[in-house]
C-alpha cells in the first residue's frame, strides 16, 4: 500500500468515525428524548383514565349506588365515553378484559383479543406491572400501559401501534442514516483529492529513488526541488548514500559476524534442551541476568515411580535396565509433553513433572485438569510398554502418580556455575507423598482435594480418603481418577463418594450401608472394604470417649 492509500486509510476512517459518533449520538438523544415524551404522555393518559374509573366508582360508592346493576353499567358507559374522548390517533386504542379474558369497553369496535393474546395480558395487571409493555393484540403489535380496577374485575390497558408509537423515532434514525452516508461520500471525495496534493512531491522523489536502487549507482542523487519537509528529505537521502558507500564493507563484516553468531546460538540450544525446557532457554538469552530470580507461582507438581524397582534391577542386566528406563522414560515424558507439562527431573527411576511452569497458565482450572489426564495418560501407556516387555521376557513396570496443585516458589536454584530450574514448596512435598500413598490404597493414582473439581470435568473421580498434612488444619482429601470406566463402576464410584460425605459428617449408618452397597456392586474393591473398617472404628471411638480424627496417617510422614 502506497503512502496515498496509507494516509487515506488512517484519515478517512477517522472522519466516518465522527460522523458516524455524531450521528448516533445525536439520534440517540433524539430518539430517547421522543421516547420519553411518548411514554410520559402514555402514562399521563393512563393515570388520568385510572382517576376517572375511580371517581366514577366513588360517585357509586357516595350514593350507595354500587350494589344497583344498572347504576354500574352506566357508569362504565360514561367510562367508554371518556375513554374514546382522551384518544387522539386512529391507531390509539383503550380497551378492558375481565377476569375471564371477555372483552368489556374497547374504543375500537373492531377490536378483537384472541384466547391466546389474553392470558398474557391478564398476567401483566396480575403483578402489578405497570412499565411500557409490547404485546401482540388482535394481530398487531402493540405498545401499552396497564392496571387492574378491582371494584369493576377489569384489567385495562391504554395502548397504540408500535409501528404509530415509534415512528417519529424510526424516521429520525433513517435520517440519522442518510445524512451519515452523505457525510460519509463527501469525506471521501475531499480526502483522497487533499491526499493527492500532498503526496505529489513525495511521489517525485520516490521516482528517484527508484532510479538508484535499479542501477545500484550510490553516486546519484536526487533532486532537491523544495524547500520544506520534503526538500529536508531529498537532501537527507544524498547524505545517506554518501555515508552508505562508507559503511557497506562494515555492514558485510557484521553480517557475517551475525550469521556465526547465530549458528553458535543454535548449536546451544539443541543441546541444552535435552536438559532444561525450551521456554527456559528463551528466557536466558532474553535475560541472563535475571536467571537466579524466583518468583512464587500456582502450579501442578506430579511425581510418579516404578513399583518395586529395586527387585526389578536385581533381576535385569544392567544394559537391559537402561534400555528398559530409556523406553519406559519415552513413553512417560511423551504423555506428559503432549498435556503441557514439563519434565522437572528424574530421581532415579522416579519422575518430578511440573505444569504452569516455566510458561505461566492463564486458565488455572484447565492446568490443574490437564495435570490428572496426564497422570492417567501414563498409566494407560504401561500397558502397550508392559506389552513390549513381555515379548523381550522382561519384568513388567508397575507406577504409581501423586499430584497436587497449589503455590510454589519456582526459579533457578543455585549459582552461576551450576543451577537448576525447579520448584521448592510444601505442594512439592504433598505431591511426592502422595505418590507413596498410591501403595497403601492400592490405586495407581491419587491426587489432592485442589484438582478434584476441575479433573471431574473431564473423567469421573472417587474420593479416597482424608489424611493429615503438618500444617494444615482439617486434613487433606485425596481422590483418584478413571477412564472409560463401565456404567456399574461408575454408579459404584458416585455411592461410594456419597458414603465418604456421610462418614465424615458423622452419620455412620448411611455410609455403612452405602459402603456395603459399593461392595456388592465391585466385589473385592479395596478402597470400599477399608471405609467400612474405618467406619467401625469411628462408630467404636464415638461410642467410648469421643470421635478422634477421621483420618489415621500423615501424608508429610509417608514416603
Amino acid at each position: 500500500m502506497g503512502i496515498r492509500g496509507k494516509i487515506i486509510s488512517i484519515v478517512l476512517p477517522l472522519l466516518i468515525v465522527a460522523l458516524l459518533i455524531g450521528g448516533l449520538s445525536a439520534s440517540f438523544v433524539a430518539t430517547n428524548s421522543v421516547t420519553r415524551v411518548a411514554v410520559e404522555f402514555l402514562e399521563f393518559k393512563t393515570g388520568e383514565f385510572e382517576k376517572y374509573i375511580d371517581s366514577q366508582w366513588r360517585i357509586l360508592l357516595d350514593n350507595d349506588l354500587s350494589g344497583r346493576d344498572d347504576m354500574v353499567q352506566a357508569a362504565q358507559a360514561g367510562i367508554e365515553v371518556f375513554a374514546r374522548s382522551i384518544i387522539r390517533s386512529d391507531t390509539e386504542v383503550i380497551f378492558a378484559l375481565d377476569q375471564t379474558g371477555a372483552l368489556v369497553l374497547s374504543t375500537d369496535t373492531e377490536l378483537e383479543v384472541s384466547g391466546g393474546e389474553t392470558e398474557p395480558l391478564l398476567a401483566v395487571t396480575a403483578i402489578g406491572d405497570r412499565s411500557l409493555q409490547t404485546r401482540e393484540i388482535g394481530g398487531e403489535e402493540r405498545v401499552l400501559i396497564a392496571f387492574a380496577f378491582e371494584p369493576f374485575g377489569w384489567s385495562v390497558y391504554v395502548s397504540e401501534l408500535r409501528d404509530a408509537f415509534y415512528s417519529d423515532v424510526d424516521r429520525i434514525v433513517l435520517q440519522t442514516i442518510y445524512l451519515v452516508a452523505i457525510g460519509s461520500v463527501l469525506a471521501v471525495l475531499l480526502v483522497y483529492f487533499f491526499v493527492r496534493y500532498l503526496t505529489a512531491p513525495l511521489r517525485r522523489v520516490v521516482s528517484s529513488m527508484r532510479e538508484i536502487i535499479q542501477t545500484n549507482d550510490l553516486s546519484a542523487r536526487v533532486p532537491v526541488d523544495f524547500s520544506d519537509e520534503i526538500g529536508e528529505l531529498s537532501h537527507t537521502f544524498n547524505v545517506m548514500t554518501g555515508e552508505l558507500e562508507k559503511a557497506i564493507v562494515q555492514i558485510k563484516q557484521k553480517t557475517y559476524e551475525a550469521v556465526l553468531s547465530q549458528k553458535r546460538e543454535q548449536r546451544i540450544r539443541r543441546i541444552f534442551q535435552k536438559y532444561v525446557p525450551q521456554e527456559l532457554i528463551d528466557q536466558f538469552f532474553a535475560n541472563p541476568e535475571a536467571m537466579l530470580v524466583g518468583e512464587n507461582r500456582p502450579i501442578a507438581v506430579l511425581f510418579s515411580d516404578i513399583r518395586g524397582f529395586t527387585t526389578i534391577s536385581e533381576a535385569m542386566k544392567p544394559e537391559k535396565l537402561v534400555e528398559s528406563l530409556n523406553r519406559y522414560f519415552s513413553t512417560m515424558v511423551d504423555r506428559i509433553d503432549a498435556r503441557g507439562g514439563v519434565i522437572d527431573k528424574y530421581i532415579g527411576d522416579a519422575i518430578m513433572a511440573i505444569f504452569g511452569a516455566p510458561v505461566r497458565a492463564e486458565d488455572l482450572d484447565e492446568l490443574a485438569a490437564q495435570a490428572v489426564l496426564a497422570g492417567l495418560d501414563m498409566i494407560d501407556g504401561v500397558e502397550p510398554f508392559n506389552v513390549h516387555q513381555r515379548e523381550l521376557e522382561e519384568p513388567e513396570f508397575k507406577i504409581g502418580v501423586g499430584i497436587d496443585f497449589g503455590e510454589v516458589t519456582v526459579g533457578n536454584i543455585g549459582t552461576e556455575q551450576k543451577m537448576d530450574y525447579t520448584v521448592i514448596g510444601d505442594r512439592v512435598n504433598v505431591a511426592s507423598r502422595l505418590e507413596g500413598l498410591t501403595k497403601k490404597y492400592g490405586q495407581p493414582l491419587l491426587f489432592s482435594e485442589a484438582l478434584a473439581e476441575p479433573a471431574s470435568r473431564h473423567v469421573p473421580i472417587r474420593r479416597i480418603a482424608k489424611v493429615a498434612v503438618k500444617g494444615r488444619l482439617g486434613g487433606l482429601e485425596i481422590f483418584t481418577a478413571g477412564r472409560d470406566l463401565n456404567q456399574n463402576t461408575q454408579d459404584a464410584w458416585g455411592l461410594h463418594n456419597e458414603a465418604m460425605e456421610d462418614f465424615y459428617s458423622q452419620r455412620f449408618d448411611e455410609a455403612s450401608a452405602k459402603a456395603a452397597r459399593v461392595l456388592e456392586m465391585l466385589p473385592g474393591d479395596t478402597v470400599a472394604s477399608e471405609l467400612t473398617g474405618r467406619i467401625e472404628a469411628a462408630r467404636a471411638l464415638k461410642a467410648g470417649e469421643g470421635l478422634g480424627p477421621q483420618w489415621d496417617i500423615d501424608v508429610q510422614e509417608t514416603k
